[in-house]
């Protein structure tokens, strides 16, 4: 079963692969992080490890028992107990519950972990899956996102306020994927 697992250094070539593999999947439904980002990667991987280590973000993979990334799950922008939350799933890990369980997961961790209390989304219009999985984790439409915010693609805000801790229920250790609950 994938286990969430916080953002390592050790975790740079798995990244860089899922990044690589997905290229023109993630450019045609979220956006293309352009060649710099892959030109770059060992100066940008190490930045986004220091920002997690000052606190202004917090970054999560789903990695599958072989060792490789399925996903994606960032908290950006770290402020006021808020965050944004953006994620990416490999092409071949969509339409299996991968991606709402994990955001599940995440959101239980923002609060339990990070002291989070409230958490925003952008999705695109277009992706409809996204925007799926947004509202099966609990997150309510919002309002409007620029291009700006998508990538050059329109879309709306989503939002989710944590509340107290009991009522995300039990975190469950680090390393759980959870129980299965929205796998299918």
């Amino acid at each position: 079963m994938p286990e969430l697992e916080q953002l390592r250094a050790d975790h740079a070539p798995a990244v860089l692969a899922f990044e690589t593999a997905n290229r023109a999947y993630f450019a045609a439904t979220v956006f293309d992080r352009g060649d710099a980002f892959f030109a770059e990667y060992p100066d940008r991987y190490r930045a986004v490890l220091a920002e997690q280590e000052a606190g202004d973000c917090a970054c999560y993979l789903l990695v599958a028992a072989d060792g490789s990334v399925l996903g994606r799950f960032n908290l950006i922008d770290i402020a006021d107990r808020t965050a944004k939350l953006g994620y990416r799933v490999a092409e071949h890990a969509t339409g299996r519950g991968l991606a709402t369980a994990a955001v599940e997961q995440l959101c239980r961790l923002a609060r339990t972990r990070h002291g989070l209390r409230t958490l925003l989304a952008a999705a695109a219009t277009r992706n409809v899956a996204s925007r799926r999985v947004l509202v099966k984790a609990g997150f309510a439409e919002v309002g409007p996102a620029g291009p700006a915010d998508l990538g050059g693609k329109p879309g709306s805000w989503y939002r989710r306020d944590l509340g107290e801790l009991g009522e995300l229920g039990e975190p469950g250790e680090p390393g759980e994927f959870g129980d299965g609950a929205g796998v299918g």
